[in-house]
């Protein structure tokens, strides 16, 4: 399989994922928020952070889509360097709110893991076309 295969799996199977758990947050945060790994449901009305959350997700989700089905796989793999940084967040935030440490390691910090490579192998599939610019003919003595 080559590597823009592989690639195009990849970036297809962050965007459904991404989509799927956003949606998840904006539809029934209460069911989903314990996954998330933090310690404790937010107290009075900040269960509303969390459909913020889940609009985020939606909304970095659709981004990926939108360069992936346009074909603009450079900018698909910056937007996966830059994407990872949301769940390398995710699991900055769980951590210094006491939240699951394996939680944080094994589902934020693998998801940010892997969507920077992801985003690296884009990258590494894109250079070719970049570094080579289009040969200008040399002009002509009149």
């Amino acid at each position: 399989m080559s590597l823009r295969k592989i690639n195009t799996v990849l970036a297809a199977a962050f965007v459904l994922f991404i989509l799927w758990f956003g949606t998840e947050f904006i539809l029934t945060p209460e069911a989903v928020a314990p996954t998330f790994g933090l310690p404790a449901w937010p107290s009075g009305d900040g269960g509303g952070f969390l459909v913020i959350k889940g609009i985020r997700d939606v909304v970095l989700a659709l981004v990926l889509a939108v360069l992936l089905l346009t074909g603009h796989r450079r900018a698909l793999g910056w937007a996966l360097l830059v994407e990872a940084f949301a769940a390398y967040g995710d699991m900055a935030t769980v951590l210094a709110h006491h939240g699951s440490v394996a939680t944080a390691l094994s589902v934020h910090a693998l998801t940010a893991t892997v969507m920077a490579g992801t985003g690296l192998l884009f990258l590494r599939e894109t250079r070719k076309a970049v570094a080579a610019p289009a040969a200008t003919p040399a002009p002509q003595p009149a």
